[in-house]
């Protein structure tokens, strides 16, 4: 799977667990300052990743990223 691919489908899980337009975020876009993720909802993106790539993730390395493009880039370590 190319890295971009990863973006695109990070972004559309991303838009889907908080509620955000997926055409607003960009591979810089911090998912608490500029998406408005709360500490719960981050919780719930870690999960959803996992489920979106068949993947398990350390889950207090997955909760330290803290943009879109970061989290494409530490979910392409475990595909």
């Amino acid at each position: 799977m190319s890295q971009k691919e990863i973006l695109d489908r990070v972004k559309a899980v991303t838009a889907r667990v908080l509620g955000v337009d997926a055409g607003t975020i960009n591979d810089n876009s911090n998912f608490i300052f500029d998406l408005g993720a709360e500490s719960s909802q981050s919780i719930e993106l870690v999960a959803a990743f996992e489920e979106e790539f068949s993947i398990e993730m350390e889950e207090d390395a997955a909760l330290a990223v803290q943009t879109v493009g970061d989290a494409a880039t530490f979910i392409a370590k475990y595909l």
